[in-house]
């Protein structure tokens, strides 16, 4: 097996015990601080993980330290809640093989016991974006962790997750970077991950991160223009403490990107 599959998990004992023998390959469960004995529970029951315990919750983060200890080429994301389709990672390093471009795989979500579709395989599938002739599928410029296979090197040169959104809407400006960078970004409808999310969501509490880091995600890389209309849609209180570390790492994207950013924009 080629690829490592990394887990960041919080609290979330019962659902590994659910997910973690469904993964093939090597598995990293790096944790964030746990206070419910996770760490023992999975060197117990599962031997065979790898566990990394972390001092306190690093948010999206902890995933990079998974992937700097993988050691294969390519790495698939997982939640504790989710896994990946029998032979769907075989089949996603065959296609990193074929498409030495390729940076990042996102394959098609299916939620919960029936199966559905996750919204997102939608948006992936029917791209503005077209799919480029070295790419598997259509090209993207986003993608959902727990339904990404991504090509170590260029996950780590282009610096992983950082700490600024810390949590949630963590993958966008990380693509940003990778497609700046060259590399590609396709979806794979036949490369197929399962999501079991927790029915017991805090949706208004999503809805103001999301806002937050979109927001935080525009001051990094979008031109001003664009952080203010991003801004009008809400999250600035939010973003407020973080803000600095926003500006410090302030890089327009080129031209070029950010065409294909606002295509995407108008295609809604």
């Amino acid at each position: 097996m080629e690829v490592t599959v990394v887990v960041a998990t919080r609290d979330r004992r019962e659902a590994l015990e659910n997910s973690l023998p469904r993964h093939e390959g090597p598995v990293i469960l790096v944790d964030n601080g746990s206070a419910d004995g996770s760490p023992a529970f999975v060197r117990g029951r599962f031997p065979h993980v790898r566990v990394v315990e972390l001092p306190a919750n690093r948010g999206a983060p902890a995933r990079n330290v998974g992937v700097e200890l993988a050691e294969t080429p390519y790495v698939a994301f997982a939640d504790d809640d989710s896994w990946w389709a029998p032979g769907a990672l075989a089949r996603a390093a065959e296609l990193f093989e074929r498409h030495p471009r390729m940076a990042v795989l996102a394959g098609r979500v299916l939620v919960g016991p029936q199966e559905r579709d996750d919204p997102v395989n939608a948006l992936m599938a029917g791209s503005p974006l077209g799919t480029e002739p070295d790419l598997p599928g259509p090209s993207v410029l986003g993608f959902m962790a727990c339904g990404a296979v991504v090509r170590r090197d260029a996950f780590l040169a282009a610096g992983g997750f950082d700490d600024v959104v810390f949590f949630y809407g963590e993958e966008e400006r990380l693509a940003i970077d990778l497609a700046a960078a060259g590399w590609g970004l396709a979806y794979v409808a036949e490369v197929v991950a399962h999501h079991h999310p927790s029915p017991v969501r805090d949706r208004d509490g999503r809805r103001a991160l999301a806002a937050r880091n979109a927001l935080l995600t525009a001051v990094m890389r979008r031109p001003w223009p664009v952080v203010a209309r991003t801004a009008r849609r809400g999250g600035l209180r939010d973003a407020l403490p973080r803000l600095p570390r926003a500006l410090a790492r302030r890089r327009r994207v080129p031209a070029w990107l950010e065409a294909r950013l606002a295509c995407l924009a108008a295609s809604g």
